[in-house]
């Protein structure tokens, strides 16, 4: 039985052994032809090395997404080795947790510059390329929950993120009439394992242990108890560059264990509390207001 995107091309941008770098091995495994994106030589060359290794079809190119002439040469590699594009997916990223007080802004340009200039950029040639083949393609832009929450000192990343959810919208709507759909997926705090563990089979350096202890703090405020994976934003990506989404654009799908639907003062560690709070409010008369 043919894998869910046989036949198609995937360009991926920010292939660390993280978010992207699980996207692209997901994909793989579903028969598509990757194209791994990053400004580290290391993840760009050694996650298309992991593909074709597990059988798949990869190429790794060098691209800081915030130029332009860059980004030109990156999407005719992929039409010269593949033939074209038929899945965007936009992850490169910058983390630099600075607030509005400390960040200068030579930091914040940049930071927002590869989260939006960089998704502007390879959404703009690809759509090109998409339209002059006449392929009707999906657009997958990366967000967080960072991207629809205030996360404090991390205002570069918050202003970017939530900035793509609305260019998502409109490049959903101006890119409809070719048939090309464009949307979202968000993750959340990622459990840091799976990516260290893809870290060790490529052979480089990524995470660090510690986070494995942070993380697991903010875990208990996660409803479903359980952070995700990359495995998980893979089988959801894969999804939404496949036909069995082919009416779904301008949509943001969150892979996130329920943390943006929960209510600001619940955990699942307050569920008594807030029994006792709708048990009392329950018993009280009418006229108490």
């Amino acid at each position: 039985m043919a894998g869910r995107l046989a036949g198609k091309v995937a360009l991926i941008t920010g292939t660390s052994p993280n978010i992207c770098g699980g996207i692209a091995e997901g994909m793989a495994e579903e028969e598509a032809k990757v194209v791994c994106v990053d400004i580290h030589p290391d993840y760009a060359q050694q996650c298309a090395a992991s593909i074709v290794q597990r059988g798949g079809q990869a190429i790794g190119v060098v691209c800081d997404v915030t130029d332009e002439a860059q980004v030109r040469e990156t999407v005719e590699r992929a039409r010269t080795t593949f033939g074209g594009v038929d899945i965007l997916v936009n992850g490169a990223v910058i983390f630099n947790q600075k607030g509005v007080l400390d960040m200068s802004l030579e930091e914040w340009t940049r930071q927002t510059a590869v989260i939006l200039t960089g998704t502007f950029l390879f959404t703009k040639y690809v759509a090109r390329l998409m339209i002059a083949q006449g392929r009707k393609g999906s657009i997958i832009n990366i967000i967080s929950t960072a991207g629809h929450q205030g996360q404090p000192r991390n205002v570069g990343y918050c202003t970017g993120k939530s900035g793509l959810l609305n260019f998502t919208r409109s490049v959903a709507m101006e890119l409809a009439e070719y048939g090309i759909r464009v949307n979202s997926l968000t993750p959340t705090a990622t459990d840091p394992q799976e990516g260290m563990e893809r870290a060790a089979r490529w052979g480089t350096a990524y995470g660090d242990p510690r986070l494995v202890r942070l993380l697991e703090e903010m875990r208990k405020g996660v409803p479903l108890q359980r952070l995700p994976s990359p495995r998980h934003y893979a089988r959801a990506a894969v999804f939404l560059a496949s036909d069995d989404a082919e009416m779904i654009t301008g949509t943001d799908l969150r892979v996130d264990a329920g943390t943006v639907a929960r209510y600001w003062a619940w955990t699942p560690q307050t569920t008594g509390l807030w029994q006792g709070i709708a048990e009392t409010l329950a018993s009280r008369s009418p006229k108490d207001g």
